[in-house]
């Protein structure tokens, strides 16, 4: 009985590693060859926009690259945000740091702003989600994310964490070049409705 059970137990723990082996190693291959290798879910990379020869985007052949201007440089001048891509893009915007254009071909266009707030509410002890169109808008076309990423529809967008995490849904921004998912504070800023206690009638 001991025996059987001492192999029960070993092989349970065989198989254990080999799922942890796997997973470690699918992850370090997804982190170097995936569009999600850039989300900095806990911190910046302080190496991260140093310099564009190998950063994965630009070709390092190019003699031409040296005449680029490299993301840090260009961002000293905006205000400072703990995650993403170090810049907090909303008070860039407010403060006129940045103006954004809408139409790559006439300068005049101005966006279509939506000052709307979509709250979802949130199962457990965590604040509802409020999603803001209005810095949203300011700064994106409406097709950037619909219908491509969030159909724009009600009850047609079945939101999770772990899709986010992922770079799917708010992950494919957030993370990136916008705040990342550890700033959770920013998105469960509702407050939830008291729960109405029924009085025996």
């Amino acid at each position: 009985m001991k025996s059987s059970i001492s192999i029960t137990w070993v092989l349970t723990v065989l198989v254990l590693a080999g799922v942890i082996c796997q997973t470690a190693i699918a992850a370090e291959v997804a982190g170097k060859n995936e569009a999600n290798q850039f989300n900095r879910i806990m911190k910046k990379d302080a190496l991260r926009d140093k310099s564009l020869q190998g950063d994965g985007i630009h070709d390092p052949a190019n003699k031409s690259l040296s005449l680029l201007q490299t993301p840090s440089d260009a961002f000293l001048s905006l205000p400072n945000a703990k995650g993403g891509n170090g810049v907090n893009w909303v008070k860039a915007m407010d403060a006129g740091k940045i103006k954004p254009r809408h139409d790559i071909r006439n300068a005049d266009v101005k966006p279509f702003v939506m000052d709307l707030n979509i709250v979802r509410e949130v199962k457990g002890s965590m604040p509802n989600v409020v999603f803001p169109h209005k810095q949203h808008t300011e700064l994106l076309d409406c097709g950037s994310c619909h219908p491509d990423i969030f159909i724009p529809q009600k009850g047609a967008n079945k939101l999770s964490m772990s899709a986010s995490l992922m770079g799917q849904q708010c992950g494919v921004c957030h993370g990136k070049v916008a705040y990342p998912m550890s700033r959770c504070s920013f998105c469960h800023s509702g407050k939830k409705q008291a729960a109405v206690e029924k009085t025996p009638s």
